[in-house]
């Protein structure tokens, strides 16, 4: 049987739209602001009007991060239509053609945004529409190992009290709130870790410093401080039970929702890189011929053919993790197969393309050298290389964390 590999008609005109926007909006702003770190970029402010009206209008539909959650739309045989993720990794492919950072930046658009659409319930859903969230997980020592976290919430009366430190948090210092990881009960591991949204402002909770990064210098990245953090016990995301069964499922049900989007990011950027390099070699004369084996042609235009294969591989499997999720599929593994494929091969194929461009490659005339520096952390935040290859290989052997380390 055929496959149609074609984009879905349905979400053409929003492609379309966030293909406009990239070209128009964020990339004439891009070297701005990757020389003005920190800087907000007011300019969005206008663009994220702009997507609400579309929401408002029912025109857009998973136009930025913070519309992947589950699509429950049945058609008229019973199945669940493909819906807000395939639109989501569609739409923020093309955003990040522009530039990853400014997306990364735009308000109500936070990784913090997807974790409340995958576990908050009707509810919270509700209470926290319109809020721009950050998310907050990774601590000083434990890396990618999210299960390792020290950070505590401890129940007191209506509240919580949060103890513990964040780094590397997306927005930290501009969201209106963060989506703070922490555990209920250090002794019972993975089950008891839950999240908590904590508005910005809240007592106890304070940034302590902004860093400085290689790439995506448009977008804050900052260390957040909790020190006897009280937040209203109705802000835990989910269910404030501890299931020792059902372990990480929660946490998971976040990641399987956010490195699909993560993917996406690494597919935007290096089909960026791919499209200019392609015609600064047009330029030099070097013309990649579909019709003829790659061998037959030059070292470059063969360069440019396995750099094109890959990256329709990474876009594939980013594809089958979103519409599997929309389908109400588990997508765990499908999931930390695109993020695992897509980082590399993205940040494989932009520094590829700053060897092939050359000088204009490695200068700042182009800017290919700023998306090789933005790709590089699309193959590490949301579980790094290895984390995915890890999950993969726990999924496909059948084996528990415990088994595969």
């Amino acid at each position: 049987m055929a496959i149609n590999l074609d984009d879905p008609k349905k979400f053409r005109p929003l492609v379309g739209q966030a293909h406009q926007v990239a070209m128009n909006m964020l990339r004439p702003i891009s070297r701005k602001y990757d020389k003005a770190e920190h800087a907000y970029p007011k300019e969005l402010d206008m663009l994220a009007a702009m997507i609400d009206g579309l929401s408002e209008s029912g025109a857009s539909e998973g136009a930025g991060a913070a519309g992947v959650k589950r699509d429950e739309k049945v058609d008229d045989a019973g199945g669940v239509k493909n819906g807000t993720n395939l639109a989501s990794v569609m739409s923020i492919a093309e955003m990040c053609w522009g530039d990853v950072g400014l997306l990364l930046s735009m308000p109500r658009q936070g990784l913090g945004n997807s974790a409340i659409a995958s576990v908050a319930d009707a509810e919270q859903q509700a209470r926290f529409e319109g809020v721009w969230a950050g998310m907050a997980i990774t601590e000083p020592g434990t890396g990618s190992d999210s299960a390792n976290i020290s950070t505590t919430a401890v129940l007191d009366g209506d509240h919580y009290v949060i103890n513990g430190e964040k780094i590397f948090v997306t927005s930290g210092d501009r969201a209106d709130a963060i989506v703070v990881w922490a555990t209920l009960d250090k002794s019972l591991g993975r089950a008891a870790i839950k999240s908590f949204v904590v508005p910005k402002g809240t007592p106890g909770m304070s940034v302590e410093r902004l860093e400085h990064k290689l790439g995506i210098k448009a977008s804050d990245t900052a260390t957040i401080r909790f020190e006897d953090c009280r937040v209203p016990a109705e802000n835990l995301l989910g269910s404030p039970e501890i299931d020792t069964k059902q372990g990480f499922a929660g946490a998971m049900a976040t990641f399987d929702n956010t490195r699909p989007l993560v993917a996406s990011m690494a597919v935007g950027c290096a089909r960026a890189s791919l499209d200019l390099t392609r015609e600064l070699l047009s330029q030099a004369g070097v013309e990649v011929d579909y019709d003829r084996p790659a061998l037959t042609q030059s070292a470059a235009a063969a360069k440019l053919l396995q750099m094109e294969a890959d990256w329709e591989a990474a876009y594939l499997l980013m594809l089958q993790a979103a519409w599997m999720a929309d389908n109400r599929q588990p997508n765990s593994l499908e999931a930390s197969m695109a993020k695992a494929k897509a980082g590399r091969v993205g940040s494989d194929i932009t520094l590829s393309c700053v060897q092939l461009a050359g000088s204009l490659g490695y200068s700042e005339s182009e800017l290919l050298e700023k998306w090789a520096r933005d790709s590089k952390i699309l193959d590490i935040f949301e579980g790094t290389q290895q984390i995915q290859q890890l999950i993969v290989a726990r999924r496909v052997l059948g084996l528990t964390s415990a088994e595969l380390k």
